[in-house]
């Protein structure tokens, strides 16, 4: 087999066994190719860890930036207590649409918003309404305002909050100091960002599997 296909076999196996998919993570996704959204959403894998990490953090009020078909966005609200709260940020309306309804399908509809129109300009509105610090935060939109969107993430958390920062390592490119591709200068953006805040601290992890070649960012939001 080749290193993907590798790759591919070991994904499926864990998945199989550890965060096989139920009903509405199928139709969730089912409905997200028929809606012809793109295949960016999390792996089965993935979205288990984001729901453990919330589960850790013992979240009640959680941020994501990018909710796509609300795959993602499932996972996490799973995490949530019954009077948690999950705030999702989408700019394309026509995939906000396909969220909501996979949300609802999830009966989790009470305890999740979607919120349409560019993350920028939700983001002040959010802070505006002064909400309770979100214990996790996590951020998969655009990958050209990462440090953006980090900022604000340290605007909207507390001290012991969670920062996850999905797909840095763009198959490697984020090692090329002097690229001028968007995508990698956000990533190196909010690598070099978190490794300098003196309210942070993290790490990054680099991942293999059914999406290829990429990784994570984690920052832990200190006092």
């Amino acid at each position: 087999m080749s290193e993907s296909q590798v790759w591919d076999a070991v994904d499926a196996y864990f998945t199989g066994r550890l965060a096989p998919d139920d009903e509405v993570m199928a139709a969730a996704l089912r409905d997200s190719e028929a809606a012809g959204l793109p295949h960016i959403n999390v792996t089965a894998n993935q979205g288990k860890l984001l729901q453990i990490l919330a589960e850790v953090q013992g979240a009640r009020q959680i941020l994501e930036i990018g909710t796509l078909g609300g795959y993602s966005t499932i996972w996490l609200a799973r995490a949530l207590p019954a009077d948690g709260r999950l705030i999702s940020l989408e700019y394309d309306p026509g995939h906000a649409e396909v969220a909501v309804r996979n949300i609802a399908r999830a009966g989790l509809d009470k305890v999740v918003e979607v919120r349409v129109g560019a993350a920028l300009e939700s983001l002040p509105r959010l802070a505006d309404e002064n909400p309770p610090p979100f214990d996790l935060v996590f951020i998969d939109a655009d990958k050209g305002n990462n440090v953006h969107y980090l900022e604000w993430a340290l605007r909207l958390t507390s001290a012991g909050s969670l920062i996850v920062v999905d797909n840095v390592v763009r198959g490697g490119r984020v090692a090329e100091a002097h690229s001028d591709a968007e995508d990698v200068r956000g990533s190196r953006g909010a690598i070099e960002l978190i490794g300098s805040h003196p309210r942070l601290s993290g790490t990054a992890i680099q991942t293999v599997g059914a999406k290829g070649y990429d990784g994570f960012a984690l920052a832990r939001v200190l006092a």
